[in-house]
Order: structure tokens, then C-alpha cells, then sequence
């Protein structure tokens, strides 16, 4: 997995990005107390069209993944502020037989991000057993609204064509369905 290689508790109190859950429904609930708190968040978003008893059917902005926010700190810190709130979690993972909170690195951190902050319409938001990135090629897209995002070119599970993914591994992924406008670069 793309967790960084020493465990939690060997790290120095440098900050990194923490995957977090919130239950269902909380996660901007979470985001706000964090940043009241001075530690950055991401939250992945997206419009969706919801129901509103005033005006009918609109188009919202709504967290793209259920259970699911970032959180830019240090250990220590974020300890301390998720005793405060029983909703929030770490995201683990089983690591020589314990659960590990998952960190996520810098710059995969910053790709998934920049695909995320565009609000595309033809993103696509995956579990990670949706798509199988050992079988795919690394690429860059040159030129379009995603100029520069690194990822992998594979093709997804009910999916005709093949696409984009940038991959925060065992917590999500981002399917960039169209890129017109550009060409894909592949990587080494």
C-alpha cells in the first residue's frame, strides 16, 4: 500500500494528512471543528441534485464520499481533537496485525486534490475494490482542465472505455472520464 513505510509511532511530529471517517452525514460537521481548530482538511465534493421542500429539486454542492474527510496535522494533534469528537475516526488499515491509521503522502495528496477542486461533472469517485491500478500504465494528462495530474490509465469494472484514475490507495479514488482537449503522456 502507498501508507508511508514506518509505523505511526515511529514518525517525528512532522504534519501529514491523516485519512479520517466521520459517520455518515458528518463530515463537514468534522471539517468545520477541525478548521476551527487551525488544522487544514479536504473533503471531496461534488453537485448532485437533492430535494429542497422550499424549491423543489436542486442542484447542491455534497460530500462525493460518504464517511469520508482529510485532515493536514500531526500525530499529536490530531489525537488530542478526535478525543473531543465521537464521531470522528481514523481510516486504518491491518498492518502486522493491527489497525495502522492510514497517512497519506504529500504529493498523491496534492494530485487527488487538484482532480477533486475542478468539481468536473464526468468524475467518477471509486472504492478501492473498484479498480485493479497493478494492471494499468502510469500517465500524465498534458493540455485540459487537468493539465499535469498524474495517475493511471485502466479500464473500470461496467466501464466501455478506458479512463484516468487518481488513486489515494485503500481509501478512494477519482475517475477522470473525459479529458478532451488534451493527450495522455506515459510515464516511466
Amino acid at each position: 500500500m502507498l501508507v508511508d513505510e514506518k509505523p505511526l509511532e515511529f514518525r517525528t511530529e512532522e504534519p501529514v494528512w491523516f485519512a479520517m471517517s466521520a459517520t455518515f452525514g458528518r463530515e463537514l460537521k468534522a471539517k468545520t471543528y477541525l478548521e476551527s481548530q487551525s488544522v487544514q482538511c479536504f473533503v471531496p465534493m461534488r453537485y448532485e441534485m437533492v430535494k429542497d421542500k422550499r424549491q423543489g429539486k436542486i442542484r447542491k454542492l455534497v460530500p462525493a464520499i460518504s464517511n469520508l474527510l482529510f485532515a493536514y496535522t500531526t500525530k499529536s494533534r490530531i489525537q488530542t481533537l478526535k478525543t473531543g469528537v465521537e464521531f470522528l475516526q481514523y481510516k486504518t488499515i491491518l498492518e502486522g496485525g493491527k489497525n495502522t491509521p492510514i497517512i497519506v503522502p504529500e504529493y498523491q495528496m496534492q494530485q487527488f486534490i487538484a482532480v477533486c477542486e475542478t468539481l468536473n461533472e464526468h468524475l467518477v469517485y471509486l472504492a478501492p475494490d473498484e479498480v485493479n491500478l497493478e494492471k494499468g500504465t502510469p500517465v500524465r494528462i498534458v493540455g485540459s482542465t487537468f493539465d499535469g495530474v498524474e495517475g493511471t490509465f485502466v479500464r473500470v469494472k461496467n466501464k466501455r472505455k478506458k479512463q484516468v484514475v487518481v488513486q489515494v490507495q485503500g481509501v478512494a479514488a477519482v475517475v477522470i472520464d473525459e479529458y478532451s482537449g488534451g493527450y495522455l503522456e506515459i510515464l516511466k
